[in-house]
């Protein structure tokens, strides 16, 4: 699956990818902050975008329940990845 990375000048960068239903979904990370927001459309046209401004906290609920913190917390796990 490739991910799209695009540099947003002034504002930081977006990582993006689509799914197997055609949905884009992806991350945005604001320079000032380092505030996220969540990104998803899926429709044609690029300028429908949506999204959902998650704050530190929140983004790390949001991995937990993908289950993104399992593999980084397992202790099988031969590295550890730090978030940026």
């Amino acid at each position: 699956m490739d991910v799209e990375l695009t540099p947003l000048p002034g504002i930081g960068l977006r990582r993006m990818f689509t799914t197997d239903a055609g949905v884009r979904i992806g991350v945005v990370t604001h320079r000032a902050g380092g505030r996220r927001e969540l990104v998803y459309h899926d429709g044609d046209d690029p300028d429908a975008t949506r999204s959902i401004t998650l704050g530190r906290d929140e983004a790390i609920v949001l991995a937990s329940l993908l289950g993104l913190l399992d593999v980084v917390t397992d202790p099988s796990a031969r590295q550890l990845v730090a978030p940026r």
